[in-house]
């Protein structure tokens, strides 16, 4: 009899456990772990930025499996001397200057890195990326954010999402990203050398989510999108101070859907 208690306080356990295990649809990081988002502001017109690309692209391979996210936002104000970064937008300039005022900073420059939306610093310092990531790591999450549902076609994106958590003022920031790209540098301050870039922003966009976790959005892609190569990112962002309380990420299906039937 006693033997029988145990085996079905076991099968109980395992059935408990199974109804809360997330579906293969689903994209969930839990808001009982750390984690960090790792913003670098790059451009393929600095010379400076190089050892900052190269250092995330060390850290995202370090990183694999665990709640690291990293995106590489390519500024436009360099585009005017010299060479034009084919990634560059002027949104993620405008985003950049956001967080001089979230951090009631003067300083706009490349390479600057930011992580989990308030420790900000020189994006070529490994010391200081490297325990502001442990710090992250450390730091309980105050959001859980769940992507499902996730369809991609030729000319766009669609998903659905819920964020669960400390969401009063705050944003839902989602962000396409191309895992990686080389590009010949024919001009300006890099002339002459073939840049390896990891994790690059290729589209934005910002969901106030108010009173409402729930929605759903759209995104467009970008020329040369393919499922392989790009995945999303989603994250929380106080909308007053710049903080970021909750990350996830999604792949994309295997297939791409013509948009016909």
């Amino acid at each position: 009899m006693k033997n029988l208690k145990i085996f079905s306080g076991l099968l109980l356990a395992s059935i408990v456990i199974a109804a809360f295990k997330p579906g293969k649809n689903s994209n969930i990081n839990s808001a009982n772990q750390g984690f960090a988002v790792i913003e670098l502001f790059t451009s393929e017109g600095c010379s400076s930025c190089p050892p900052a690309d190269a250092l995330i692209s060390r850290v995202q391979k370090e990183s694999f499996g665990k709640p690291v996210y990293i995106l590489a936002f390519h500024v436009d104000y360099w585009n005017r001397l010299g060479w034009k970064d084919v990634f560059s937008d002027a949104v993620y300039s405008q985003r950049q200057q956001q967080y001089s005022r979230w951090l009631n900073s003067s300083e706009v420059y490349t390479p600057q890195a930011i992580v989990n939306g308030r420790t900000e610093f020189v994006g070529s310092e490994e010391v200081t990326l490297r325990n502001a990531l442990k710090k992250g790591l450390q730091t309980e999450a105050k959001t859980e954010i769940v992507l499902s549902n996730v369809k991609a076609a030729a000319e766009k994106i669609s998903l659905q999402y819920h964020a669960d958590g400390e969401n009063i003022n705050s944003s839902l920031v989602i962000a396409l990203v191309e895992k990686n790209a080389t590009t010949k540098v024919a001009r300006g301050e890099n002339a002459g050398r073939s840049l390896s870039h990891v994790q690059i922003v290729r589209k934005l966009q910002s969901i106030n989510l108010g009173n409402n976790p729930n929605g759903s959005v759209t995104i467009l892609t970008p020329a040369g999108f393919n499922a392989e190569s790009f995945e999303l990112i989603a994250f929380t962002q106080n909308n007053s101070n710049g903080t970021i309380t909750g990350a996830t990420r999604a792949q994309f299906p295997a297939t791409i859907s013509n948009g016909t039937k």
